[in-house]
């Protein structure tokens, strides 16, 4: 699996600049190569960072009808809920894109507003297999894991990525592609999450983290010197940290500023 690189930027404008032309390079390639293109996106600041993709010469040139979207993590509440991250990617970037409806997957509607995280989990882990077998989902060499084109991950600040808390054992599933839990220390406590198996099977995983309050997860993350759940982040073909300069704070012998 690939080792991590990290690169600073000194702005959030510019860490959003090259996040666009590295997300457009990505599906050119994969629109190219497959016809199609699986993106998975997280809640948080994340969304609001792809702003760029909107403007020219990406909103224009990309190839949206190839897209195909999911989510790492999700809580379970209704899409119109304001904790929904897909009322998040919505909102600030799904309506302003032409991606066909059918092709982004969102936690079961009806699941999600009753609150049953165990078979939202179990639902949007069928969805998964489902895409796996229609062929819009590679899996991951002799693991049978899906192996999604692109993630677009963000950090908490107490390192966790996706839905997989420190000192939770969701992080140590090993056999499910979607896991839940009931007892987030972050709010809403009931979320589905994809596991770190799923997660480091990408080809392409992208850590975006920006702002001091992580800058200490972030180096323990780079560092290895703490044990925190997006330290153990990989991927198959390569896996970046997009970090501004205050989440850098705390790092050593920076890669580099742009």
């Amino acid at each position: 699996m690939a080792p991590a690189k990290k690169i600073v930027f000194k702005t959030k404008h510019e860490l959003a600049v090259e996040l666009a032309k590295y997300t457009a390079n990505l599906s050119s390639k994969f629109c190219k190569e497959r016809g199609i293109f699986t993106v998975v996106l997280s809640g948080g600041d994340l969304i609001s960072w792809l702003w760029k993709l909107l403007e020219p010469p990406y909103a224009d040139s990309i190839e949206w009808s190839k897209w195909h979207i999911f989510w790492v993590d999700e809580r379970v509440c209704g899409w119109d809920d304001a904790d929904s991250n897909y009322k998040l990617a919505y909102d600030g970037f799904l309506s302003k894109v032409p991606i066909p409806a059918e092709n982004i997957y969102a936690i079961d509607k009806g699941l999600g507003a009753e609150g049953n995280a165990e078979l939202a989990a179990e639902r949007y882990e069928e969805c998964l297999k489902e895409k796996v077998n229609k062929n819009i989902i590679r899996t991951y060499k002799s693991s049978g894991f899906p192996q999604f084109d692109l993630q677009l991950l963000g950090m908490g600040p107490d390192g966790h990525m996706a839905s997989l808390f420190p000192g939770h054992d969701q992080i140590n599933e090993k056999v499910k592609w979607v896991t839940f839990i009931t007892d987030s220390p972050k709010p809403p406590p009931k979320r589905i999450t994809f596991t770190l198996p799923v997660i480091n099977c990408a080809s392409y995983n992208v850590m975006a983290v920006c702002d001091k309050e992580q800058a200490h997860s972030v180096a323990a993350a780079l560092t290895h010197t703490k044990d925190v759940p997006a330290g153990r982040l990989t991927a198959d073909v390569e896996v970046v940290w997009f970090l501004d300069q205050a989440a850098a704070s705390k790092l050593k012998g920076w890669c580099s500023v742009l």
